[in-house]
């Protein structure tokens, strides 16, 4: 059917239209000149171009003599691999050139340098020694750019580097000249490079050190005049107290955090509150009661009066101060900071106004900006929370917030609580019944985002779900189950109706989990037929392949026969036999997931056969993914009980060989072969018990024994022919490995040949020929003698080497080729003598082929 023809107004070529599009033209062209006269100019490339001839070390030691900065930050960006080519030669002649162009350099090349020097320690092309006597000078010279960018990269890097230095660099080249460095005569700047170096000093020297030679540089940057110092200086203190230990911690550290409590500058109070928090840890109960609470608890009420910033801070923090603060609230207190978090989770809700979002002014949308992070913060913070006031309480005290969070007008405090609902799930344990609406909420949640958040923990969620409850509401918890399964169905189809696949693809994933926690009919009339349909139908790889794999779960854990049935009837005839090539590949994907999934057995009864059949599918892409899968087929397989399924699959394969036509194919099949051939086959245990106990029990006469060999040649006597193949004496067993090893041999061979007997010698003409027809002698004649033998001659050697392996100490009757019976104990030389005379005739036939090519 053909689309309709578009309307006039969409064909409008008339003169205007022309004449717009011939003006839109020119402003093209006019657009472009600039960019032609800014092409470099036969000068410049001149300037540009090196000799070839030169090195490494040359070319970088010109470049950055004589060349543009740009080539010389291409050589700074190289400079980790000249350290690791020749690092002797990269100190002596280049590193010296760079030092006489940074000072000059632009902000890139300063940014490429101070990336390269921390490469090159990262790589250890150097020792710490030597690259603190070459690189540690450049590093320091820069600390005080004038670009703020610019001087950052370089403290990051000399951060990064203080970690592996000498202690006597660190004393010499850089805590001595912070003496100077840290005084108030220095620029801002240089103060404040200053207080990070002190702080990840600390971690470097022992206590004695840091008491003597770094604790006053810290005091007397703590009372610096500018509060941005200040602040600085307190955030480092965490680190400071962490190198000087309890002791000095509570003699020097808090003394001056509480003084910087106080400060009259609000981020020197934030960054105050927010170390004493991050060392609740150290201090004693003591300190925590007398000390600690007393600053916190004023810090939280005047956090109201102050900027929203700080309300943004102490949100965040608030989880982690009620823990550490845990045992010493009073009852009073312990009500007012629950109160006080229950107020922060509302922030902003009250105020509604009725202004539009056109007509909203920028100030206010600032704040409310600022408001939705304090609420962002305290969903990320609920769980902390719950054990704050106790799971067996959270139905009276915070229930009511976590429905207001759950309902939170903005995506992101949504999505933060989605992210928390496994957590608050392993808290309330067997309470978790109290959420399920909410759990139901999220799930039809109209953002993606708060779905994809949600289904990272689906399935524990709804294992907690499940499990979780009394016996009083366990009809309730059932019933709500039931409920979760409209919500599930509608999630499903709303990521379906998106363009966000992957949320589409990990939510089909998580649902492999539902046969855990709803019934088989559930699952197959709300869920495994849509999962059909995905894999169907979508256009999305990844979405039908993570459909397909939930499917197969469904169809494991349904216990239904008539319906486990009728799904493998639809798999086979609309996958498998269908018309689209794309199902039938889908179909090929699924196999690969059942034997995953299931057993080896399953496998062969419903699928071996239909998957097999695609060898003579019509396009090339099927044919070549079954050869890719046909290793994994072969391994489902058990001999002896298999054999037949074993034989059909080697005759699949021969006819690849013979009659495939496509290059690719062929290539494919080809590679197949010989990991078809290297793979040892699993044998049944029971059944070869079996086999020998029959044999065992009844002597085989010399008549049984012609029979057995010439039912052996002929392929209905496949089956009939597995008990005499692996039936033989104890010390048969070097006969039967030569037997494999021969065996391999002429299989590989034969495969890579493809010449498999003298009578179809011409399979080789029959792939290089365009014709099926031409080929029908040829296959006709392999299907009636060579594929059965040499199949046959396979499996039997196969099971003997096998079966006398696994009873070395029992008797077991061989592959009898000569006149008389190989049973009882019959000596190696007798073994010997009958293997000699059952290869005769493979000799005989390969000589006759090579005198007749």
């Amino acid at each position: 059917m053909h689309p309709p023809p578009p309307s006039a107004a969409a064909m409008d070529f008339g003169q205007n239209s022309l004449f717009g599009y011939m003006e839109d033209l020119q402003e093209l062209t006019i657009i472009e000149r600039p960019v032609r006269r800014s092409l470099k100019t036969p000068e410049e490339i001149e300037r540009l171009t090196v000799d070839e001839d030169l090195g490494d070390i040359e070319r970088a030691v010109y470049l950055l003599s004589a060349g543009q900065e740009i080539q010389g930050t291409s050589v700074i960006a190289n400079l980790p691999f000249l350290m690791r080519q020749n690092p002797a030669e990269t100190l002596r002649r280049v590193l010296p050139k760079v030092r006489e162009v940074l000072p000059v350099a632009g902000a890139e090349m300063q940014l490429t340098a101070a990336a390269s020097f921390l490469t090159v320690l990262q790589d250890e092309s150097v020792s710490a020694h030597t690259y603190a006597l070459s690189f540690l000078q450049v590093i320091l010279q820069h600390l005080e750019h004038r670009d703020t960018g610019v001087s950052s990269a370089w403290l990051e890097t000399l951060l990064s580097v203080m970690d592996v230095l000498p202690k006597d660099a660190l004393r010499h080249e850089i805590l001595n000249p912070l003496v100077s460095k840290a005084q108030l005569s220095q620029t801002i700047q240089s103060r404040l490079v200053s207080c990070k170096i002190l702080g990840k000093l600390t971690k470097q020297f022992d206590a004695h050190t840091i008491k003597r030679e770094i604790l006053p540089l810290v005091k007397s940057l703590c009372q610096d005049v500018e509060h941005e110092v200040r602040s600085c200086m307190c955030r480092q203190l965490e680190n400071v107290a962490q190198g000087i230990g309890t002791e000095l911690t509570k003699s020097v550290v808090l003394p001056e955090l509480i003084e910087l409590s106080r400060d009259e500058g609000s981020s020197v109070r934030l960054a105050a509150f927010e170390t004493l928090v991050n060392l609740l840890d150290v201090f004693d109960p003591d300190d925590r009661s007398q000390t600690v609470l007393p600053l916190v608890k004023s810090f939280c009420e005047k956090s109201f009066k102050a900027d929203e910033s700080v309300l943004i801070s102490l949100s965040f923090y608030l989880g982690k101060l009620c823990h550490g603060l845990y045992g010493i609230f009073t009852p009073d207190q312990h009500l007012r900071f629950l109160e006080f978090y229950k107020k922060l989770c509302t922030l902003g809700l009250q105020q509604e106004n009725g202004h539009s979002e056109n007509h909203t002014p920028p100030q206010i949308l600032e704040q409310e900006k600022k408001y939705m992070s304090v609420r962002k913060n305290c969903a990320y913070n609920f769980p902390a929370m719950i054990v704050f006031v106790d799971p067996k309480n959270f139905h009276m005290e915070l229930y009511s917030t976590f429905f207001c969070l759950c309902h939170d007008p903005e995506v992101p405090v949504r999505y933060t609580i989605a992210i928390c609902f496994y957590e608050v799930s392993k808290l309330l344990n067997s309470g978790v019944y109290l959420i399920h609406k909410e759990l139901i909420t999220l799930l039809q949640d109209e953002s993606l985002e708060v779905l994809d958040a949600l289904i990272d923990h689906l399935p524990e969620i709804l294992e907690l779900m499940s499990a979780g409850g009394e016996s009083s509401v366990q009809e309730n918890k059932l019933s709500s189950l039931s409920d979760l399964i409209p919500a599930l169905t509608a999630a499903e189809q709303r990521a379906a109706a998106s363009l966000k696949w992957r949320t589409h693809e990990k939510l089909l994933q998580k649902y492999a989990c539902l046969p855990q926690v709803l019934s088989s009919d559930q699952i197959y009339y709300r869920f495994l037929q849509r999962m059909f349909a995905i894999t169907m139908t979508n256009n999305v790889l990844p979405v039908q392949k993570a459909a397909s794999r939930t499917l197969c779960i469904f169809l494991r854990y349904n216990r239904k026969q008539e319906q486990r049935y009728e799904v493998i009837q639809k798999l086979i005839e609309q996958l498998g036999q269908g018309k689209s090539y794309w199902n039938r590949l889908r179909f090929l994907d699924t196999c690969e997931f059942i034997i995953e999934i299931f057993s080896k057995s399953f496998f062969c009864k419903y699928f071996f056969l239909p998957a097999i059949e695609l060898t003579h599918d019509p396009v090339a892409n099927v044919r070549m993914k079954l050869c890719c899968l046909l290793p994994k087929v072969k391994s489902t397989l058990k001999i002896p009980a298999d054999k037949h399924l074993l034989q059909q699959l080697e005759m699949c394969v021969r006819k690849l060989l013979c009659q495939e036509k496509d290059k690719d194919v062929l290539a494919v099949v080809r590679r197949t072969v010989l990991e078809l051939d290297r793979m040892e086959m699993s044998m049944d245990a029971e059944q070869l018990e079996k086999d020998k106990q029959q044999n065992d029990g009844r002597p085989m006469s010399d008549k049984t024994l012609e029979k057995k060999r010439r039912d052996a040649k002929t392929p209905t006597a496949l089956p009939k022919s597995a008990s005499v193949a692996i039936a033989g004496p104890a010390s048969g067993v070097p006969s039967a490995g030569k037997e494999i090893k021969k065996s391999k041999l002429i299989r590989s061979q034969s495969f890579n040949n493809q010449a498999f007997h003298a009578k179809y010698g011409n399979l080789d003409k029959c792939v290089s020929k365009s014709s099926a027809a031409a080929c029908t002698p040829s296959v006709s004649g392999l299907t009636k003698t060579s594929v059965i033998s040499l199949t046959d001659d396979s499996f039997r050697t196969r099971d003997a080497s096998t079966a006398a392996a696994s009873y070395p100490n029992s008797p077991l009757p061989g592959p009898s080729r000569g006149t008389g019976p190989s049973r009882g104990t019959g000596h190696s030389a007798d073994v010997k003598s009958t293997s000699s005379k059952g290869t005769a005739p493979r000799k005989a036939t390969s000589k006759s082929r090579k005198s007749n090519p």
